[in-house]
């Protein structure tokens, strides 16, 4: 299946499941992207690079609702901005697509409209489907790095190596703050983590494939250089940390306005509540 055919047949699912309730909160989100692996194993917002998307949430109650939404963003990452590696030299870019669903838990009860109930801390955890594809600038060019099989991926010296997919799940889970402005509109605040089932978000994972220590340079081809831009490793040299996998974040605002009518029974709990 194609990696944009994932995207739309899940999206149809949650929209067939959320969109059939009765009443819920649309919205957009706003904000930043970044990214943690093997070229920035853990400084928070290093790099951080624009995100934005679009959410329905479904209120459960007050003080839970299912979440479904579609947000893009883009991470990037470089040995020599991150320190991790400055002999390794690698650096990478990437632009990320997720659609998934979260279910949330408020800390205080709260809905939009609400004099009483007008705010609350929450947590939140689900599951996402994502594409993504990893992209360098070599030799003052932008190259994508999933085809040159960097790490020896679909060649003789390591056959059992396959071409990573260009899609994969991740876990998103976090924290937020939502506050009703009236009767219609809400703001929030969210910041979330996203572990990956990929290692190759950074099309870094294990080792070296090619002998480049004593390689002449003007023989080098472009795979190569992708592979090892200092030209100092030999096969078999550690490139990557394969027993962790990969992160990524999105952190950013959001604004909703409530849609669809409510129960006559719910309309009246409200107006007890001080709508």
């Amino acid at each position: 299946m194609r990696k944009s055919s994932v995207l739309l047949v899940f999206l149809l699912l949650l929209s067939s499941t959320l969109f059939s309730q009765r009443t819920g909160d649309l919205g957009i989100f706003g904000g930043v992207s970044y990214y943690l692996g093997d070229l920035n194993p853990g400084r928070q917002f290093l790099m951080p690079k624009p995100a934005f998307g679009v959410l329905y949430r479904y209120n459960m109650n007050h003080r839970m609702a299912l979440q479904a939404h579609y947000i893009h963003g883009k991470i990037e990452a470089s040995d020599s901005k991150s320190n991790t590696n400055p002999s390794r030299n690698l650096s990478f870019f990437s632009p990320v697509d997720e659609a998934g669903v979260q279910f949330e838990v408020n800390f205080f009860e709260y809905f939009i409209g609400s004099k009483m109930h007008w705010w609350t801390p929450y947590i939140f955890g689900g599951t996402s489907v994502f594409i993504f594809k990893p992209y360098a600038n070599i030799n003052g060019s932008k190259i994508a790095l999933q085809p040159l099989g960097t790490e020896g991926q679909g060649s003789s010296v390591y056959p059992d190596r396959k071409p990573y997919k260009l899609y994969a799940f991740s876990v998103p889970f976090g924290i937020g703050m939502k506050v009703s402005l009236n009767k219609t509109f809400g703001v929030g605040a969210e910041w979330g983590m996203r572990k990956t089932t990929t290692d190759y978000l950074d099309d870094v994972s294990k080792t070296y494939y090619l002998n480049l220590a004593s390689a002449n340079p003007a023989q080098i081809p472009l795979k190569a250089v992708a592979s090892d831009p200092t030209l100092s490793h030999n096969s078999g040299m550690q490139r990557g940390n394969s027993k962790n996998t990969d992160w990524y974040s999105f952190a950013g605002v959001t604004l909703v306005v409530k849609i669809r009518m409510l129960s006559k029974e719910r309309c009246l709990d409200h107006q007890r509540e001080g709508y």
